[in-house]
C-alpha cells in the first residue's frame, strides 16, 4: 500500500520495484494499492495505467491516506511504503520471509543507520532520532525508528488498534499502538534512499504534531486498542 500526493513522476519506478512475479513465485499473490491523497497531477491515472488498485482520499494527509487504504485493504498481509522512491518495495520477498520465519504480527523497519545517512537531511535525521528516543522512553517497546513508514503486519492487527493520526503522527502512532496492544513485533534495517522529488515533510510543524501525540497516546486510556485473533505476548529478542 503506497499513499501518494502528486507522485505521477515517480510513480513508475516505485510501481515497477514491487517485485509481484518474485512473490508469486514464493506463494504470495500481490495487489498493489495506490492511494492518490487528493493529486492535482496526474498520479492516480499513472497507477491505474500501472495496474495498480487506485484508492481516492480526498481529505490530505498521511494518516487520512492510510485510513482510507487499510478500508480496501483484502489481503491477510499488509506491507506499506511511500511513493518517493525511498523505500525498498524490492525487498519485500525477504521482508515477508522475515515476518513469517520469525513468527510476528508487526514488523517495521529501521532507516536510521550509518549506511543511509546520506539519504536524509541532518536536521530530519536528529529529529527522527528525538523522536524516536522519547517515544522508545514512553512506550517502552524498544523500536530504534519510530518515524520509518515500511510496515509489514498481518491484517487483523488493523482491527485490534486504535489509531486516530490523520497526519505524519500516524507511522508512530500505529507502531506504538500495535506494540502496547501486545501483538508480537519486531524492527529490522532496510536501505533508506535518495528522495525524489517535491518534499512534502513541513519539518517543524509535523515534528510538533508527533510531539504533542506522543503525549495523548501514552495517557490514552487504552480500551480501543484490543488484539484481535492474538495468541501470546511478544518476547523482546
Amino acid at each position: 500500500m503506497i499513499p501518494a500526493l502528486n507522485e505521477a513522476p515517480n510513480l513508475p519506478t516505485v510501481l515497477n520495484s514491487v517485485p509481484t512475479g518474485a512473490l508469486h513465485a514464493l506463494g504470495w499473490e500481490t495487489e498493489v494499492i495506490v492511494v492518490d491523497n487528493a493529486s492535482t497531477d496526474d498520479t492516480a491515472a499513472v497507477a491505474a495505467a500501472l495496474g495498480a488498485t487506485v484508492v481516492s482520499q480526498p481529505e490530505r494527509g498521511y494518516g487520512n491516506a492510510y485510513h482510507a487504504g487499510f478500508r480496501a485493504a483484502k489481503g491477510d498481509v499488509i506491507a506499506t511504503g511511500d511513493a518517493d522512491c525511498t523505500y525498498p518495495f524490492d525487498s519485500l520477498p525477504e521482508l515477508l520471509g522475515t515476518l513469517t520465519e520469525a513468527d510476528v504480527e508487526f514488523m517495521t523497519t529501521n532507516r536510521l543507520r550509518r549506511e543511509n545517512r546520506s539519504a536524509m537531511k541532518r536536521s530530519h535525521t536528529v529529529a527522527n532520532y528525538a523522536l524516536s528516543a522519547l517515544s522508545r522512553a514512553l512506550f517502552r517497546n524498544g523500536l530504534r525508528d519510530s518515524q520509518s513508514g515500511m510496515w509489514v503486519f498481518r491484517r487483523y492487527v488493523w482491527d485490534g488498534v486504535e489509531v486516530k493520526s490523520t497526519g505524519m503522527a500516524f507511522s508512530q502512532e500505529i507502531k506504538n499502538a500495535a506494540t502496547r496492544a501486545g501483538y508480537r513485533y519486531l524492527e529490522v534495517p532496510i536501505e533508506y534512499r535518495n528522495r525524489q522529488g517535491e518534499v512534502k515533510l513541513n519539518a517543524l510543524p509535523d515534528g510538533m504534531a508527533n510531539l504533542r501525540q506522543l503525549f495523548e497516546h501514552r495517557f490514552r486510556r487504552s480500551g480501543g486498542e484490543r488484539p484481535a485473533r492474538y495468541e501470546r505476548r511478544h518476547t523482546p529478542a
